[in-house]
């Protein structure tokens, strides 16, 4: 059992290598890569580069295979200085408001740039 899941551990630690190496050739579960974004995936993205100009990173990507019930957002920006990770996810939310009424879920990463 013990090497079973060591296995497991050296296959995943070598997975999150090839994804920090090159963040393109990700694909999400429905195989989708991320060269092209959906619809959806602009919209978001137009809508948060709107309210957060001095984001340094932002990434969207539609997790439900494309239908854009659910999505993962990365981002990092200066405007989140001195806050609290629930009041970074506050601000985003409140960002789009009207376009996670029609979500099922909504994943949220935010950070404050490192410089």
């Amino acid at each position: 059992m013990l090497a079973r899941k060591y296995g497991l551990t050296i296959s995943v630690t070598s997975a999150l290598r090839l994804l920090r190496a090159d963040p393109v050739a990700v694909c999400t579960p429905a195989r989708r890569c991320l060269s092209t974004q959906t619809d959806g995936e602009e919209r978001i993205a137009m809508i948060l580069k709107e309210k957060f100009p001095t984001a340094s990173s932002l990434k969207v990507v539609d997790i439900s295979g494309g239908c854009g019930a659910m999505y993962e957002i990365h981002i990092e920006s200066t405007e989140f200085k001195g806050k609290r990770t629930v009041q970074q996810h506050q601000l985003v939310n409140q960002a789009l408001k009207d376009e996670i009424q029609g979500m099922h879920g909504l994943r949220i990463f935010t950070d404050v740039p490192k410089r």
